[in-house]
């Protein structure tokens, strides 16, 4: 029987290998034949790019005739239309690569090939060359889809065309070509994007041209919303009467009694934990592992430094820590000469620091599950208590050893997680748990001494000893319930439901409190009294921005369904708002009477800006629209969507009336940015394939005439594509890396944000390749939008993932 079984099992084996083999053989043939068919769609689209190229060539020939005086301006392709394909031109070029590769495709040997690339054809003279070396110059290879690693390789009939052309400029010809237009030529991803310019630059323009970094800097002037969603601990009352707390990579420092914020910019990605040291000067605060916009990675670290001057002091943990920091706690007993760390590593090693030598005394593996608080015992420098998912933990700190006793509940059911740790006057432990228990651990000792059963309606989330020896707790319930020194309840206050529930507490000014809510509000009020925000944010991914035509006021929107108009001058928000559907665009009227709002759902209403009532709701697709423009005149609305397709509405009575016009069709992906003429005449939009159209809106018709277009002055200059926005672009990118650029009323400034959480100010116009700017940190997320006050006064960012607004003064 034994034998038996073993032949069984080796048959059941064999079969599995077998069965995982042409698994992976499908699979590797599905992967092959998926880069067939994006390989075919490619060549697809070049070949119709050419034969309308042809046609239209034709036509023109058949129209002019031949001629004797330029027989070689015959056989070239003529450039009358607006395209985006990969066509020779009538002009000299010359090829100007970027010299780096995409930082996403590290690893593959597709990173060896260009991913930016320039031509700029214009009427400048045309050099003699031989054929192989202007082949040499004008074939591009092209990095694959970011997300696989795919390589694509340009179409060979775009090569052959290139090296026939190449071969008629080497033959010798007195008549060297001159044209009128010219433009400039890039390629993002093998994607040719040709923009045009103005006429009176095209006899003078230069590509190797250096563009000025602007003489106008940008300063951190206001930060809006907390990290209350997903940290704990993290809000706390300095004796210089500021509240500290931190969203993204920004620790605030909020006087709310004069209304002023200072700044600790010194991270580089998002803080998770924050400490305050016995001496109210000295902070401590943890930060992620993150990567630069070079593509190097940034180690999680512990920063020390002064609340005062906001100097960095110390640096600790480079290199040691893994992943992020989840908790900090400075000493108390013996001078706040140690801090103690949790990093988010599998085994989330809590290690001991003597952290003005930056040496590690200390290091053990802490739990293989969460941990959700760690502090020293007030009294015992060589007491550690840490809790989380599962335990609680009584560390002791001996010669350079940590060894733990674990918590004992006993006759208490244990909880699921233990939240939150905070310490009695006589030096007990006290915890609160997921079952909504306050629990009294003995001053040394493991043991329950006493406990509050069923304290809060579920979890409790924070604890806080106040100066008086009161306790304070704050739970799931909302409630924020106080203890007397016998543990015997005294008062019960429970938070609105708009604020969320409580995730953290702390002592404020005299009688006052503080606390930090998971919607991500900091509240300020008394125990026996109600409760008023002094900051809010959203709570989720935040993409809409508008600013206010005349007012000193902008509003966001995002994913939680908020919508939120904001006053810049008293940092204050005018209104907010709750929405049916995620929000994702906004755009202001020009009278600045209503706003529309574009949400994920392909619905978009319209608010009155003063009462926020609702004016009007339309539907176009079932998709995302992600950006919505009023006309500069206000007799048009824009709206483009995830489906392709741009909807134009006839707008009246200020914005409150609405019939639709059409809508613009000929993108072959979803529309990204808009921008409207000065004249409210034309439209020009950006897609997510690198396309440049120019529309009539009034009629939805696609212009396509290179002489109209080339010299519209545009209001905006939202669109991150074009020829007075395209040195912008960085080295190496792959097309995605910038999400908004937005330029100043006064035209001298762009600004941009980005995928690595970069805010950029460049000189307006930013019309020469590898432009330089001043580069501006504190998102920790992608920044994912940008917009000047109507007065230039300010610019204002938005962060994606981190939620945060950031208001910047220019100065």
């Amino acid at each position: 029987e034994s034998s038996g079984e073993n032949t069984n099992d080796s048959a059941s084996a064999a079969s599995s290998m077998e069965v995982m083999d042409r698994i992976a053989s499908l699979e590797q043939r599905v992967q092959m034949q998926e880069d067939e068919i994006q390989l075919l769609k490619s060549a697809l689209a070049d070949v119709v790019r050419r034969l309308n190229i042809s046609e239209e060539q034709n036509a023109m020939i058949n129209r002019r005739g031949p001629t004797k005086a330029r027989p070689m301006m015959a056989a070239l392709p003529l450039r009358h239309t607006v395209s985006n394909g990969s066509v020779l031109p009538k002009k000299s070029c010359g090829t100007l690569p970027s010299p780096t590769s995409s930082r996403k495709d590290a690893a593959s040997p597709a990173t060896k090939r260009f991913i930016i690339h320039f031509t700029i054809y214009s009427s400048s003279t045309v050099r003699r060359t031989n054929s192989n070396e202007t082949m040499g110059t004008l074939t591009r290879k092209d990095s694959g889809d970011s997300k696989s690693n795919r390589t694509r390789t340009g179409s060979t009939g775009s090569n052959s065309s290139s090296k026939r052309a190449s071969e008629r400029y080497s033959q010798p010809n007195n008549n060297r070509p001159h044209c009128k237009e010219g433009y400039v030529k890039m390629y993002l991803k093998g994607r040719p994007i040709t923009m045009y310019m103005p006429k009176d630059l095209v006899e003078t323009y230069c590509l190797e041209a250096k563009s000025d970094l602007p003489n106008i800097k940008l300063k951190l002037d206001w930060v809006y919303g907390y990290r209350g969603r997903d940290c704990r601990s993290n809000l706390y009352l300095l004796p210089t009467g500021e509240t500290v707390y931190f969203i993204a990579s920004v620790v605030v420092l909020y006087n709310v009694d004069e209304q002023l914020q200072r700044h600790y910019t010194g991270h580089t990605d998002d803080i998770k934990c924050l400490a305050v040291h016995p001496d109210k000067i000295t902070i401590a605060t943890g930060q992620v592992a993150g990567t630069s916009s070079e593509g190097k990675q940034l180690a999680p670290h512990v920063r020390v430094w002064d609340s005062v001057s906001l100097n960095t002091l110390h640096i600790l943990g480079t290199g040691f820590f893994d992943r992020a920091l989840v908790c900090l706690a400075f000493s108390k007993s013996n001078g706040g000469n140690t801090l103690c760390v949790v990093d988010d590593s599998n085994d989330h090693v809590l290690s001991v620091w003597d952290w003005q030598r930056e040496e590690r005394l200390a290091d053990v593996k802490c739990s293989n599950e969460a941990v959700f608080a760690a502090d020293f015992h007030p009294t015992d420098t060589n007491i550690i208590v840490t809790s989380g998912k599962s335990h609680l933990y009584f560390w002791t700190l001996e010669r350079g050893t940590l060894t733990k006793k674990q918590g004992l509940f006993e006759k208490q059911e244990k909880p699921k997680f233990v939240l939150c740790v905070t310490f009695s006057e006589n030096g007990d432990t006290i915890t609160g748990d997921s079952s909504g228990n306050i629990l009294v651990w003995g001053k040394g000792t493991n043991r329950i001494s006493h406990a509050i059963q069923g304290a809060h309606e579920g979890s409790i989330f924070a604890l806080c000893m106040l100066r008086n020896s009161t306790l304070v707790s704050g739970g799931k319930d909302r409630k924020l319930l106080s203890w007397d020194g016998s543990y015997q309840q005294i008062q019960s206050v429970e938070v609105p439901e708009l604020f969320g529930p409580v995730r953290t507490v702390a002592e404020g000014k005299r009688e006052s409190v503080l606390i930090g809510t998971t919607r991500n509000y900091v509240l300020q009020g008394s125990l026996d009294g109600e409760f008023t925000p002094i900051t809010q944010g959203h709570t989720d991914e935040l993409w809409g921005l508008a600013v206010h035509p005349w007012k000193p006021h902008f509003l966001t929107c995002g994913h939680d369904k908020h919508v939120s108009l904001w006053d810049a001058s008293s940092h204050q928000p005018v209104w907010t708002k709750t929405m049916e559907d995620a929000a994702q665009s906004a755009g202001f009227h020009p009278s600045g009477a209503v706003v529309a709002i574009g949400t994920q759902t392909g619905r978009w209403q319209v608010l009155d800006t003063d009462s926020k009532d609702l004016v009007t709701v339309h539907t176009d697709g079932n998709e995302q629209l992600s950006v919505i423009r009023f006309a500069p005149d206000g007799n048009f609305l824009a709206i483009g969507s995830h489906d392709n397709y741009i909807y134009i509405y006839a707008v009246g009575e200020s914005g409150r009336k609405y019939g639709r016009v059409g809508k613009c069709s000929g993108h072959s992906s979803f529309i990204t940015h808009l921008d409207w003429s000065v004249d409210s005449q034309y439209l020009v939009s950006n897609s997510g394939d690198y396309e440049i159209l120019y529309w009539i809106p009034s009629v939805c018709k696609q212009v396509v005439s290179v002489e109209t277009i080339r010299d519209i002055p545009w209001a905006t200059s939202n669109c991150t594509l074009g020829f007075q926005v395209f040195g912008l672009w960085p080295d190496g990118s792959d097309g995605t890396d910038i999400n908004a650029v937005s330029r100043s009323n006064d035209k001298r400034l762009l600004v941009t944000g980005d995928n690595f959480g970069k805010v950029q100010l460049f000189s307006f116009p930013c019309s020469q390749f590898r432009a330089p700017s001043h580069v501006y940190g504190g998102h920790s997320s992608h920044v994912t939008n940008v917009k000047f006050l109507f007065d230039d006064s300010c610019l204002v960012s938005t962060g994606g993932k981190d939620m945060s607004v950031m208001q910047w003064r220019v100065v």
